[in-house]
């Protein structure tokens, strides 16, 4: 990840931390621990001092195997630490300029170990800002709990309520669609309470009657009666006609919300003709966009805050949802692996003909835009809430100007995003970079980028040091308390 030889160009951030420790191991290497383990792994470097202008030299340990030996018989004792994701080759004694250091490479934990926490106490978890350290709040803690478990969320028998929580119109839609996709389906001659059961949207509770499971609740409910358990719900369809005018629609539910949004991506929908192309696989783009908007639905964390939102304009359409994906960006790309947070969810869609084989969507909707030429899909994850955005656009990666002149307020705002988070990335692997530098890596004029840049200075993210025209840009350095 950082380049040890030249140390001196990095800064502390959100995956870089030093710690002098020549006093002997710091007790505050454990809650940095923790903080990677739980959001997007980093580097401890010991042995490691920032000067005054904020840049790490290396400072010769006196006994950094001795460093190393403690570290890791604390690591692997419960009471310190609540488990080890180090590998043998993540803790390693580094010379730098003739001096010994020790570097620590914390990668981000499995879902099913977080959280990874410190002291005896889940209550003791960490996350990384690039404002450093945080302990975690109860709802973090709680989040991480639930994803840890093997079960998928979406199972649990909600016993306080009843099956007439749950609205016959969705549950007859839903039939006559699986009725459609499956004309011989042995549960066509089911009651609807046992049709909903073999569904696992109903389960029968310890006094013998059916209670909704949440994903029987989430995907027929009615909305008065979803908001009693999940009271963050939010659905959201945004449609900007290019002009600045936007309208919003809902639904009750995820089955009819899936509806709506279907209904409004359309072939129609799609340009005929984007960035110079002269003909689109409309019905391939589509099809693509469907399992964008599913893979939001099953992947959605319904107890976090925003909501589920489709954003569609002529040049772009947008995706979010509460939660982060449980496995890491890099294996979703991939494909290949599913770990849907509503398993249940994902298999309801899933029986009705809707929804691609596991772990396919992403890289399906990869493909077809590589296919039509068009700027690659980004997928940003974000923190405090939690929250996962995708933005697919229909214009080539050069497109970018003529982009932001023509669209509209939700469009740029969108734009400045993607631009913004491709900076951070390529400064947190980089250490720092010119304007030019920036540039290319967006595909897009010095200029743009020197705007963009100026945002995340004023966003307090990003720190410049004068150098004239080869002015350089690092991410800011970590606050010190």
């Amino acid at each position: 990840m950082i380049d040890l030889s030249n140390i001196e160009r990095y800064r502390e951030n959100n995956r870089i931390e030093a710690k002098r420790a020549l006093g002997g191991l710091p007790q505050s290497i454990w809650e940095t621990y923790s903080a990677f383990a739980n959001t997007l792994g980093g580097v401890i470097l010991l042995g490691v001092e920032e000067h005054p202008d904020k840049s790490l030299h290396p400072i010769d340990l006196p006994d950094a195997d001795g460093l190393v030996t403690e570290f890791l018989a604390l690591l692997n004792d419960p009471a310190k630490a609540s488990v080890n994701v180090l590998s043998a080759d993540d803790v390693a004694v580094e010379t730098v300029n003739g001096k010994h250091i020790v570097v620590i490479r914390v990668p981000p934990a499995d879902r099913t170990e977080r959280p990874v926490f410190v002291d005896g106490s889940p209550l003791n978890s960490y996350r990384r800002s690039g404002e450093g350290d945080y302990r975690c709040d109860r709802g973090e803690v709680e989040m991480m709990l639930r994803d840890a478990s093997a079960r998928t969320p979406d199972e649990i028998v909600l016993e306080e309520l009843g099956e007439a929580a749950l609205c016959d119109a969705s549950v007859a839609e839903y039939r006559r669609r699986m009725d459609e996709t499956s004309p011989a389906h042995p549960w066509k001659p089911l009651s609807d309470t046992s049709f909903l059961s073999r569904l696992n949207a109903l389960r029968e509770g310890p006094d013998g009657t059916a209670h909704p499971t949440c994903a029987g609740l989430l995907f027929f409910g009615r909305k008065t009666e979803i908001i009693r358990f999940f009271p963050e719900f939010r659905l959201a369809f945004r449609v900007g006609d290019g002009t600045g005018e936007t309208r919003t629609e809902t639904a009750e539910n995820l089955f009819g919300f899936y509806r709506l949004v279907s209904a409004g991506l359309t072939e129609d929908a799609v340009p005929q003709s984007c960035g110079g192309s002269d003909t689109v696989d409309r019905s391939a783009v589509r099809n693509a966009l469907a399992e964008a908007f599913l893979n939001a639905l099953v992947n959605a964390d319904y107890y976090g805050q925003g909501g589920v939102t489709v954003t569609r304009t002529p040049e772009a359409v947008s995706v979010g949802n509460p939660g982060l994906f449980r496995i890491s960006i890099d294996r979703v790309k991939s494909g290949g692996i599913s770990d849907p947070r509503n398993g249940t969810v994902m298999k309801m869609f899933n029986l009705i003909g809707i929804g691609e084989r596991s772990g396919s969507g992403i890289p399906k909707l990869f493909r077809v835009w590589h296919e039509q030429g068009w700027e690659e899909p980004v997928i940003t994850q974000s923190f405090r809430p939690d929250r996962t955005e995708l933005t697919l656009r229909f214009l080539p990666p050069d497109g970018s100007g003529a982009a932001e002149k023509s669209a509209d307020k939700t469009q740029k705002a969108a734009v400045k995003a993607i631009k913004k988070q491709m900076i951070i990335d390529y400064l947190t692997d980089h250490a720092s970079a010119t304007a030019q530098e920036i540039g290319d890596h967006l595909e897009t004029e010095t200029f743009r980028a020197g705007d963009y840049l100026a945002e995340l200075i004023g966003d307090d993210i990003v720190a410049a040091e004068d150098g004239g025209r080869k002015r350089i840009y690092r991410l800011k350095a970590k606050t010190t308390p």
